[in-house]
């Protein structure tokens, strides 16, 4: 596949393009060319403006096309399959009116980029800050997110990451259930509202990722499957819908779909990267399988201007994928979402053992460590969860910066049947120690909206659906957790919110009042330190850092240590309980950070005091 994209300097700003072979394409002549992929119709038509619908021409291999004088930017139409149902344009760029609706046809060269300027930022600065574009302001829009970047730059992130903004039915909607995957959904802005919403970051100094799914489409407004069923496999299955065809025959035009899509939101939009969701749930024999033929397609083109990232969510955690080469440039993806360390941070701070956090049970504390030093904690051992499947690869040979860590995110709160944020489940004194652990560890460190100043708005799973399909999924949401002991009675399952209930949505909610009460107040003045520190003391040494190796002091604590280059020894000494652990061997080098007054003469006397940690840099000419 051939990604072609267009850059225009002009005298008010850059104009950008990315050109594909499918959709609503404006030619330099001022015409407009409409290109669909229908390999199981016989007929379609082009209907524009509510015109009288014109019959497009079959260009062969299922493709059709027409090329209008008449349509312009602004213009809404459908397709009409076989004489009879309406259709959006599966690469719509924008549909104001809802996934059913008309399309829209975008000028891109509409936006004036004053960004031109912008290379991104190196992956080792990140500090991800994942939030959700309806619940982040009361407003819920691209609009009202800008308004929050200088507090965001003030609070020491360096990206902000969306979760998924592909046109989903509804009102409102987690976004893993879209089904217009180039079209922002009009309930957050136009499509100018984002690119201006991302032009501002960058003039900040602030990177904006993307999270896309490539493993399915939502459940409503997808009609891919009335014309072009050859998009879909019934050879796998996915929990969330039917498996994308990624390497049976006529699967080449698939391929080319979702590589335009990322290169698009990439360019078109200037993104600086993009997190795959469940990549696990993408089944391709092909050599190279997708996930290689996308990332060597955006390192090849857009990678070779700018700092572009790439990120997966990978329950199977295949660490080729983050393979770096000699000199330590990435080959394929930047980092996985770590969920082994989140599970082993939970189990720690709360004690729970249900569901996953049942394979993190027996020894957090070792799992916390490798998770910390090595990346994953499952490098190819059994998961009892998993039915006793082997799980993972050795990730010990990759940097720490090939792994994202994290305390919450979007699933693992809303994963929980009334989506508590981890601020309800433990004690403050143990999430704060486990803060300072996760901030300034080598590792890419996430936190998820409203956290650093303990949110404690919930953030239940929501969708917007109506009908049967709304009852259907309220039923199967409460059946999830019917194997719960707390759930096993019908009367409990029946008080776990409803994900299409409008109130579900609005208690997710941030209230940005209450920061600046106490405790919030102490607690995103704990965040700023913390974040201030990292960019202080850890940043600049993280280009050559190495894994690291940990030692387990008692059953909640840990002493690890890495190397950072080839002068500096990264050193912390951690207690996420409430019983003080001895030390094996004495601190050495300078501490830079203590969680309390006096912290290093309890360590000099060799121990680690409830709830504790401390972090010191070695130098090498210092002595032992």
């Amino acid at each position: 596949m051939k990604v072609i994209w267009a850059i225009i300097y002009s005298e008010m700003g850059v104009k950008r393009q990315h050109c594909m072979p499918f959709g609503a394409e404006l030619t330099q002549g001022g015409k407009v060319r409409f290109r669909l992929w229908a390999p199981a119709a016989y007929q379609i038509k082009l209907l524009i403006d509510d015109e009288t619908p014109v019959s497009m021409q079959a260009q062969g291999a299922g493709w059709y096309e027409w090329i209008s004088e008449q349509a312009h930017a602004g213009s809404r139409y459908h397709y009409q399959i076989d004489g009879g149902l309406f259709v959006p344009d599966p690469a719509s760029r924008y549909n104001p009116d809802d996934v059913h609706a008309a399309s829209q046809i975008i000028d891109p060269g509409a936006f004036d980029w004053l960004d031109h300027d912008w290379r991104g930022r190196p992956w080792e600065e990140a500090v991800i800050y994942e939030l959700h574009v309806g619940t982040f302001t009361p407003e819920g829009t691209f609009a009202a997110i800008e308004q929050k970047l200088d507090y965001l730059a003030d609070l020491g992130v360096t990206a902000i990451e969306l979760m998924p903004i592909a046109d989903f039915p509804g009102q409102c909607n987690w976004g893993y259930d879209g089904t217009l995957l180039f079209a922002p959904d009009s309930i957050y802005g136009t499509p100018q509202d984002l690119k201006h919403l991302i032009q501002s970051a960058h003039q900040r100094n602030l990177m904006v990722l993307l999270d896309v799914v490539y493993n399915h489409f939502g459940p409503e407004g997808n009609y891919l499957h009335c014309y072009a069923p050859q998009f879909f496999t019934d050879q796998h299955h996915t929990p969330w819908g039917a498996a994308i065809n990624f390497s049976n025959a006529a699967s080449q035009t698939v391929r080319d779909f979702y590589i335009h899509n990322a290169c698009y939101w990439l360019e078109e939009y200037h993104f600086d990267g993009l997190r795959l969701d469940a990549v696990h749930a993408i089944h391709d024999t092909s050599q190279p399988n997708i996930l290689e033929e996308l990332s060597q397609a955006v390192h090849e083109t857009l990678g070779a201007q700018r700092h572009i990232h790439l990120i997966l969510e990978n329950d199977h955690n295949t660490a080729r994928y983050l393979t770096r080469e000699h000199n330590g440039k990435i080959v394929y993806y930047n980092a996985q979402w770590n969920d082994d360390a989140h599970h082993a941070f939970h189990t720690l701070l709360t004690g729970e053992r249900d569901g996953y956090y049942a394979d993190y049970a027996n020894q957090p504390i070792y799992q916390l460590g490798r998770c910390l030093t090595e990346g994953f904690a499952y490098q190819g051992e059994i998961s009892d969860y998993r039915n006793g499947q082997s799980r993972g690869e050795p990730s010990a040979q990759l940097p720490p910066s090939a792994f994202i860590n994290f305390l919450q995110n979007h699933d693992q709160i809303g994963n929980r049947a009334f989506g508590e944020r981890l601020i309800t489940l433990t004690e403050p004194a143990a999430l704060r120690a486990a803060v300072s652990l996760l901030l300034l560890s080598p590792s890419v460190p996430m936190l998820f909206m409203g956290e650093e100043w303990s949110a404690r708005e919930p953030f239940p799973f929501f969708c917007g659906f109506h009908g049967d399909l709304a009852q259907a999924v309220t039923t199967g949401r409460r059946k999830e957790f019917a194997r719960f002991e707390r759930f096993r009675d019908p009367a409990a399952r029946n008080a776990i919110p409803d994900p299409c209930a409008s109130s579900t949505f609005t208690m997710a909610k941030l209230n940005w009042q209450i920061r600046t009460e106490s405790p919030h107040r102490e607690w995103l003045e704990l965040y700023r330190e913390l974040l201030a520190i990292r960019r202080r003391m850890i940043v600049p040494r993280l280009s050559n850092a190495c894994h690291g190796h940990f030692e387990i002091l008692s059953e909640h604590a840990l002493q690890a240590d890495w190397q950072l280059g080839d002068t500096v020894q990264l050193s912390v000494y951690a207690n996420l309980g409430t019983t003080p652990a001895n030390l094996t061997s004495l601190p050495v080098g300078d501490i830079f950070f203590s969680s309390e007054a006096k912290l290093d003469q309890h360590l000099i006397a060799g121990i680690l005091p409830a709830f504790a940690v401390a972090w010191y840099l070695k130098e090498k000419y210092e002595s032992i």
